[in-house]
């Protein structure tokens, strides 16, 4: 497939930010169950703003997406059968919770527990709707697993904890000793999740051959047209024109920058007096590796009708 950028920036922003959000939620009730010191209300009022702006900035990338953008708002018209209708629905939804959390801290109102938790299921119930749009595509192998929304739900929280260990230094600096290990228990198992989808996605088979999809039986058949002779929708939108090479420099590249590199930055910057500088690099070089990862999420899967439409053999 080829990778649209207006949704690779969409999933990981939105990511970070509901993974943000988590982080906060789960901090302010793990103070509440005396788990650990109440942290202040900058550190809450911060990060829902930050989650707020970078769902906001998901949001706006999808636009980008749209042919006619002014008829975005049809966008919700399917949402019983929808999963792409329902993220639609929901993004907005978890923006307007978060905002609310963060402004219920800012003006120190009772019970903003209630509505971190209801943002919480906001966040969840986005991924699920995020992931479902691509692993409901049967034909897709790659995406059609359950590893799909299992790696939306990691890679966005290991970002978002990340994010959150970044503001807890700069402003609730004992906090980073309880988020620097969560984000690097989140990366790990991101790290391990994503490698086990990639194992499995190269043990695929194609479930169509160029025999089966012609009904040509021949043993020697072989592909020596693109499928037309000049550009096509087919062949801009289905297929990357990226070679192997350059996949295997991707798929190398976002598995040291979203998981590696990270990983080794947030233990160093957690145990470094709660560096600032080292945890911002974190965040920057993770989420560049996860922009690298979600462009290599697309550009892996295999539509069927490649098999008509690719490249002159």
């Amino acid at each position: 497939m080829r990778p649209p950028f207006s949704v690779v920036f969409l999933t990981t922003l939105c990511g970070a930010a509901q993974g943000l959000l988590i982080a906060l939620v789960a901090m302010e009730l793990a103070a509440a169950a005396g788990a650990l010191a109440m942290p202040p209300q900058a550190f809450f009022v911060a990060g829902a703003a930050i989650s707020c702006v970078l769902g906001a900035l998901g949001l706006v990338a999808s636009f980008f997406h749209l042919g006619h953008p002014e008829r975005a708002w049809r966008a919700i018209a399917m949402w019983r059968t929808s999963w792409l209708s329902r993220e639609c629905l929901a993004v907005p939804a978890f923006l307007l919770l978060t905002f609310l959390y963060g402004l219920a801290h800012a003006l120190a109102l009772p019970y903003t527990l209630v509505f971190g938790l209801v943002a919480v299921c906001a966040a969840a119930v986005l991924f699920v709707c995020t992931a479902m749009i691509y692993a409901c595509l049967r034909f897709l192998q790659e995406w059609a697993s359950p590893f799909t929304l299992v790696n939306f739900v990691l890679l966005g929280c290991a970002s978002g904890f990340t994010l959150a260990t970044l503001i807890a230094a700069a402003c609730a600096a004992p906090l980073v000793l309880v988020l620097g290990p969560c984000a690097c228990i989140l990366i790990a198992a991101g790290c391990m999740s994503r490698m086990a989808s990639l194992a499995r996605n190269a043990r695929l088979h194609p479930k169509s051959t160029l025999q089966s999809a012609t009904g040509i039986r021949s043993d020697k058949l072989v592909q020596k047209s693109q499928g037309f002779t000049s550009s096509s929708f087919n062949m801009r939108e289905f297929f990357h024109g990226k070679s192997p090479a350059m996949l295997a420099t991707v798929k190398a590249g976002f598995l040291m920058g979203a998981f590696v590199i990270p990983f080794i930055l947030v233990m160093f910057g957690s145990a470094a007096a709660a560096s600032v500088a080292v945890l911002a690099a974190a965040f920057i070089i993770q989420y560049l590796g996860l922009l690298a990862e979600r462009w290599y999420f697309f550009a892996e899967a295999r539509h069927p009708q490649n098999l008509y439409y690719q490249r002159a053999a």
